[in-house]
């Protein structure tokens, strides 16, 4: 693998960096993104039930507010539950987007790695290229400088492709898991609003 690097030439290092920081981010968002942290099973039901119960605090919101995104937005919807339908709808769409917002973290990072990681391959190939028709001795008679040249071109151009592809799958997919939670909050959110306000059983 070092020899690979080493025949790729300095440009290789820049693809590396980006490959480190795309691995770190798509491990980071795989642990953030875990259904059961983002919507508790059963959450909507033991809000309701605690309301029913009268023991809907400021301590209790509190709690609920840390244990997950769909409890923040509970709680902001929780916390004007005196005031009228509408003014509760504006709480929760207000904390949703904030919600939303925290749920894309790091995803236009890792879209912007799988963006420009061709691109830094392409400038691996170029700078190869350089290599080989810049050579002083002429690349026809100097085969090693050739060879050398042609692999800082080849290992650029592949190991940009290599960096991209995963990328951008995995960029593509955490966008369809945020957009499918934001979704989902707002179901959750606005049965809470008709089940306080009494407009659903």
């Amino acid at each position: 693998m070092f020899s690979i690097i080493q025949a790729a030439g300095w440009p290789i290092w820049f693809l590396l960096l980006a490959s480190v920081i795309s691995v770190a981010l798509i491990i980071e968002r795989f642990t953030a993104l875990r259904r059961a942290r983002i919507l508790p099973p059963g959450l909507l039901q033991r809000v309701m039930a605690e309301f029913r119960q009268g023991s809907v605090n400021d301590e209790s919101l509190k709690r609920l507010e840390t244990q997950s995104p769909l409890g923040c937005v509970f709680a902001a919807g929780l916390r004007n539950v005196k005031s009228s339908r509408e003014v509760m709808k504006e709480a929760i769409e207000e904390a949703g987007r904030g919600v939303a917002h925290e749920l894309e973290r790091f995803l236009n990072s890792l879209g912007t790695i799988a963006s420009i990681s061709p691109l830094m391959g392409l400038f691996g190939t170029v700078v190869g290229m350089i290599e080989i028709f810049g050579s002083t001795s002429g690349s026809g008679n100097n085969p090693q400088a050739l060879a050398h040249g042609i692999s800082v071109a080849l290992y650029n151009t592949g190991f940009g492709l290599i960096i991209a592809i995963p990328s951008m799958i995995f960029y593509r997919h955490f966008r369809a898991l945020v957009d499918g939670f934001v979704v989902e909050m707002e179901l959750q959110a606005v049965k809470l609003v008709e089940l306080v306000h009494g407009e659903r059983k």
